[in-house]
């Protein structure tokens, strides 16, 4: 059929939800939720299966570029219940031979041996979520491990994959400029290639949110945060590891490829618990989302054989709106052809006129639009403004 890819294909992947931490750290936002008894990963590995094939059906005949299992915590998984996700995966849908395979672990969840095992069931690439390089600041973030534990998962994800990565957190209470560059060049003395860059928000929900509210927990002023991006950016790009995307920093050619994938508008399915997706069906993008409570999710799989619970057909508006939200991120920019081709409409020239004068945009020599070093801070103004 003419319509059954989107236009402008972007790619396809899969995104997997794990939902379970061993612990709630206090900043997270995240559909993470602890439990004290073991977790019937078989039920789990049923309820994925069925709902990847009810996906599938609905976007039949692609194939996968890249699959990120996240979370939670999917490094508490054993690896035969990863290897039979990946196994439902490639069941109905072709999975490139050399597609991306991610992995979320925390450095307390990394053992060697359980390594090789996601090694051997598919995983090639990991991320670890480090945090901070601070034994007083992981306490503070609620992290259950030290610096040297953290150090010591690196080095393994490092002899046992050939791509890894891991995330900091940066504008912490009381951090400095000073203290983030000695930190960020530590940690970039042990990034091989990519490195996830993210400034600490105060999320709705979160116990940060009310230490916050009671004036128990200060975080950086508006000036001080963008004193910290800009160290962010200048440390990195020194030591070869520019920023790709507004939180994301790679080596050339080393770059989250699911991640792009996002950015780039292309086209996903997501599975699991609170999982979302896009995906191109009838000619028309489907947003949907998925039932969040881990339990209630598989209930909900084996009586209507998905975990979806809201889901919609986009407008061409509310399309060139998410293209703008998620494109503007990166350092390539946008297409505004892209653009026109989503909302029957092009970009308002006299909106692109101001904000290039303004300094807040760039026109690149490809004719990509994107936002500048002045635009980033304030990307959501500069979105509104363009998607008027």
């Amino acid at each position: 059929m003419a319509n059954d890819r989107p236009p402008f294909d972007a790619g396809f992947g899969v995104y997997v939800h794990w939902p379970f931490c061993a612990s709630k750290c206090p900043y997270c936002d995240f559909n993470s939720h602890v439990r004290h008894q073991p977790v019937d990963e078989a039920r789990f590995v049923r309820a994925f299966q069925a709902d990847i094939a009810h996906q599938a059906a609905l976007a039949p005949g692609r194939t996968v570029s890249s699959i990120f299992f996240g979370g939670g915590t999917p490094s508490l998984m054993q690896p035969a219940t990863l290897a039979a996700i990946l196994e439902a995966i490639a069941k109905h849908w072709t999975v490139a031979p050399d597609a991306e395979v991610t992995l979320e672990a925390n450095p307390t969840s990394v053992e060697a041996e359980r390594f090789r095992g996601y090694r051997a069931a598919g995983i090639n690439r990991v991320s670890l979520g480090v945090q901070a390089l601070d034994d007083d600041d992981l306490r503070a973030l609620g992290r259950m491990h030290d610096v040297d534990e953290a150090l010591w998962a690196v080095r393994v994800a490092a002899s046992i994959f050939k791509r890894y990565s891991f995330d900091l957190i940066y504008a912490r209470p009381k951090q400095t400029p000073q203290s983030w560059r000695a930190e960020l060049e530590e940690a970039i003395s042990y990034a091989a290639e990519h490195l996830s860059l993210y400034q600490l928000t105060i999320e709705p929900g979160t116990m940060f949110e009310r230490l916050h509210k009671a004036g128990k927990l200060t975080v950086p002023d508006t000036d001080m945060l963008r004193d910290l991006f800009d160290v962010t950016q200048e440390v990195c790009e020194q030591h070869g590891l520019p920023a790709y995307e507004i939180s994301n920093h790679a080596r050339p050619g080393a770059e989250c490829r699911h991640n792009l994938l996002y950015w780039r508008y292309g086209e996903y399915a997501g599975t699991g618990p609170g999982a979302h997706g896009r995906l191109w069906t009838g000619g028309q993008r489907l947003a949907f989302s998925s039932e969040k409570h881990p339990e209630t999710w598989c209930a909900r799989v084996e009586t209507h054989g998905h975990g979806l619970n809201d889901s919609e057909l986009l407008k061409g508006t509310e399309e060139g709106d998410e293209f703008l939200l998620m494109g503007l991120r990166l350092r390539e920019g946008i297409d505004p052809e892209r653009y026109r081709l989503l909302t029957g409409r092009p970009i308002d020239l006299a909106r692109t006129g101001r904000l290039l004068e303004q300094g807040f945009i760039e026109i690149l020599r490809n004719r990509n639009i994107r936002a500048s070093a002045q635009g980033v801070p304030v990307l959501d103004a500069v979105v509104a403004d363009l998607a008027m």
